[in-house]
């Protein structure tokens, strides 16, 4: 296929930027993080996203989504990185509504998805425990509520929760299942990082015995702390099948960082532009300083690293589109999507580190200053590459997917 986008795609992508340039500039992001916005995120400008339908783009049809594809919600996603704009877009009509189309019940899909469609339900994803992406580091339990009970007790924390303080639900893993002891015949708890036995719940945010701590982070974006204490949940609040969630976690990981690498190449394309033109314009020992060939060596190169991104990215989204288009479920061996996602969020990382430095290098002074924009790409920048695992996480994970 080639890595073009079509007629459609393109205009989805100018009318994003036509809308977040004009309604959610970066100074949206400057206030919200100045007046420390309870919620985080501006939610008039959430509700026009809601009309413009994008919480429904990954939505089937049958569920009153416009079903129009991971490349479609990924122009959005550069387009938001060009701007900074916080907003549930990623934690909820990325990832919420992911989870629901691989892992939702028929009933599960039939409530919630028209609800994110029309702007009523928020989600988050609730599955590291650590400092570090570990999907398969799992000590949260999930345990019978009783003899008689249906119902599951969830006891354990989550950290690095985007959105999760304000999420109506959270998408949280969990140990379901016992496993003999080597040396006992008795069963104890299967070990922290054990692929199987671990399964996926949706959680109301405001159930008893949940407790949510917001924490602001480098970027100025919401995430949260979460710990739930003898969580009481009912087994239709399950996601796909019992302990077999962790597939069902790295679909959804794939997926968030398919759309990760586009947020990030719109992070750098828009601090080249915007370097470029500060080269043009500033002048040292009365020279414009794009005059010198060294910092134009520079420039070509970060140039050229962009457009090797841009490559990629537009690879990982097709991927994800015609892994859709087959049907493919997630017992079935996806690794070239896979493989292309990570490869994605890598190359997307390494090239958003390397334009953020160099845009603060090649701005000088003022490009370290708060008055300036450069150090809001740079900070979140840092954190989006953090989320569902850094650069070397997915160059392992690229190496072990490719048989080495």
């Amino acid at each position: 296929m080639a890595l073009v986008l079509n007629e459609e795609q393109q205009m989805l992508k100018e009318s994003a930027r036509g809308f977040l340039q004009e309604h959610a500039p970066l100074a949206q992001l400057r206030r919200l993080r100045d007046e420390r916005d309870a919620i985080g995120y501006s939610a008039e400008s959430w509700a026009q996203m809601v009309e413009l339908g994008w919480a429904g783009i990954l939505v089937p049809e049958a569920y009153g989504g416009l079903d129009f594809g991971h490349v479609g919600m990924g122009q959005i996603m550069e387009e938001n990185g060009r701007t900074l704009t916080a907003s549930p877009l990623f934690a909820t009509a990325i990832l919420g509504v992911s989870a629901l189309v691989l892992g939702g019940s028929d009933e599960q899909k039939k409530t919630l998805l028209p609800a994110i469609v029309e702007g009523s339900l928020t989600l988050a994803l609730a599955v590291d425990e650590g400092p570090k992406h570990k999907p398969a580091q799992v000590t949260m339990t999930a345990s019978k509520g009783g003899a008689e009970s249906n119902n599951l007790k969830l006891n354990g924390a989550k950290q690095f929760v985007a959105d999760g303080h304000v999420a109506d639900k959270l998408i949280v893993s969990a140990r379901t299942s016992m496993r003999s002891s080597a040396h006992s015949s008795t069963h104890s708890s299967a070990a922290p990082d054990d692929n199987d036995g671990i399964s996926v719940f949706l959680v109301d945010r405001d159930a008893e015995g949940v407790t949510v701590e917001r924490v602001m982070m480098a970027d100025s974006r919401n995430s949260a702390m979460v710990t739930f204490d003898n969580v009481v949940v009912p087994q239709g609040a399950m996601l796909g099948q019992a302990g077999k969630g962790l597939a069902l976690i790295e679909g959804l990981t794939d997926i968030g960082n398919a759309h990760l690498a586009a947020e990030l190449l719109g992070i750098s394309l828009e601090v080249f532009e915007r370097t470029v033109q500060y080269m043009q314009e500033r002048k040292q020992f009365g020279v414009l300083i794009g005059s010198y060939q060294g910092l134009q060596h520079r420039a070509a190169h970060l140039f050229s690293e962009i457009e090797l991104t841009k490559s990629v990215v537009i690879k990982a989204l097709q991927a994800l589109d015609e892994k859709l288009l087959d049907k493919k479920t997630l017992d079935e061996n996806s690794d070239a999507a896979s493989l292309l996602c990570s490869m994605a969020k890598a190359k997307a990382s390494e090239v958003a580190a390397l334009a953020t430095n160099e845009s603060v290098q090649l701005h000088g002074g003022i490009g370290m200053t708060d008055e300036y924009d450069m150090g809001f790409y740079m900070k979140r920048a840092r954190v989006a590459e953090h989320m569902l695992g850094d650069q070397r996480f997915h160059q392992r994970r690229f190496a072990a997917l490719s048989g080495y």
